[in-house]
């Protein structure tokens, strides 16, 4: 099957659908191909979740972000979403994961799918980084009791729970599984609990750990997950101390996998962004273009959905004027 389109859109999150509305209003002929569910990588985020932005800040498309209080939840986020896609009726396809970009004679790309092929001018990839973990890889970390994604609470009450990290995730999981039941531990690569913590969650791990009611080991890396059990490295020496479950927050990065498939030069270590032209965000490959927080490379910290929101209107703005110089030749 063979579709063409002015732009194939790569990525169904916030800034894939800010593209789309931006593409919409000036009438170009767009598709957005998302490989999982709308917003894929906020639905991969915990239930129970508080975005630190504001509503206000994470609104795209001229749609009000109403929320119960300041800062909105996981569930209100999705519903937002939902609403902002279901407003501008946008061209959206799930389920299709994008696999191949190939350049054709024509000046044109051909994008193979699991399901489709697609012919397009021009592309943006804006996959987002929050699916794919940052895998340690040590013995035992495929067990199927390691999880690198935090849902629910639940199946961990009353559980011996290990949790790696001491970001905004992890904080949040120790908390919310000590609160319900869970037999808590973290184990930390530093000295302390990061700076950049929410300021709510950050004095509240802290007194949890002063006191006791969660057990924390700094300075210490996790060496081996066994079934029953984890192998730690601490200041003290190799401690072995049982164990149900591993909540392994240890960050996540762009899909660079994809990155390859798709031929997107990147900068080198410890970066490794998608090269790109900062004000029109195209890339070395003519007519495709990078958007999000995908654009920070393994700096995951640097950009925010409240931070590149606008960045639709720039790589909408370029593919114009580059359509419209097409058209004096």
């Amino acid at each position: 099957m063979q579709s063409d389109y002015d732009l194939i859109i790569i990525g169904g999150g916030p800034a894939g659908i800010n593209c789309a509305i931006q593409a919409q209003k000036i009438g170009l002929n767009y598709l957005i191909l998302e490989k999982g569910v709308l917003v894929n990588s906020l639905y991969n985020f915990p239930a129970n979740m508080t975005f630190f932005s504001t509503s206000k800040k994470l609104e795209i498309g001229d749609v009000p972000f109403i929320s119960h209080n300041e800062k909105p939840t996981r569930q209100e986020a999705l519903e937002y979403y939902r609403r902002v896609v279901e407003n501008y009726n946008l061209n959206i396809r799930l389920y299709e994961e994008v696999q191949a970009l190939i350049p054709l004679p024509s000046g044109e790309y051909k994008i193979d799918t699991s399901r489709h092929s697609y012919q397009s001018r021009f592309v943006v990839v804006a996959t987002g980084f929050y699916d794919t973990p940052r895998l340690m890889h040590i013995p035992g970390e495929n067990l199927p009791k390691v999880k690198h994604f935090y849902d629910d609470v639940h199946p961990y009450i009353g559980q011996k729970v290990l949790v790696i990290g001491a970001a905004n995730s992890a904080c949040d999981v120790a908390l919310e599984t000590y609160h319900k039941g869970a037999d808590v531990t973290m184990a930390i690569r530093g000295s302390d609990i990061g700076e950049r913590v929410k300021y709510w969650i950050r004095p509240n791990i802290i007194n949890r750990i002063k006191e006791g009611s969660i057990k924390a080991w700094f300075d210490t890396e996790v060496l081996e997950i066994k079934p029953e059990s984890v192998v730690l490295k601490t200041p003290e020496g190799i401690r072995e101390i049982p164990n149900d479950f591993v909540l392994a927050m240890t960050g996540y990065k762009p899909n660079y996998a994809l990155f390859e498939k798709l031929g997107l030069p990147i900068s080198p270590e410890p970066d490794r962004e998608p090269i790109h032209d900062p004000e029109t965000l195209e890339t070395p490959l003519d007519g495709v273009f990078v958007s999000g927080v995908i654009n920070a490379g393994m700096n995951t910290s640097r950009l925010f959905i409240e931070n590149t929101r606008e960045q639709g209107t720039a790589i909408i703005g370029q593919i114009q004027r580059k359509m419209e110089m097409a058209l004096k030749d």
